[in-house]
C-alpha cells in the first residue's frame, strides 16, 4: 500500500536543491516518487509504507542538508 506525504523543509534555495533532494530520496528503497519545489518549501513524496515511512524520509533530507518543519 502507498502513501503521499508533504514534507516541509526549509535550505531549498534553487532547482539544484530540488534535484539534490530528489535523487537522495528516490535512493530510499520503497519511495516511488518524489517532486521538491524549493519556492514553495515543500517535498512530495509517494512511498510504499511496508518498505519505508516518514521518519526514514525525514532523516534522508536531513543528511541532505534541509531543515524538516514541524
Amino acid at each position: 500500500m502507498s502513501k503521499e506525504i508533504i514534507v516541509e523543509v526549509t535550505g531549498m534555495k534553487c532547482g539544484s536543491c530540488e534535484s539534490n533532494v530528489e535523487e537522495k530520496l528516490q535512493a530510499l528503497d520503497g519511495v516511488i516518487k518524489v517532486k521538491a519545489y524549493h519556492k514553495d518549501e515543500e517535498i512530495e513524496v509517494e512511498f510504499d509504507l511496508d518498505k519505508t515511512n516518514r521518519e526514514a524520509i525525514e532523516a534522508v533530507i536531513i543528511n541532505a542538508g534541509y531543515k524538516v518543519l514541524a
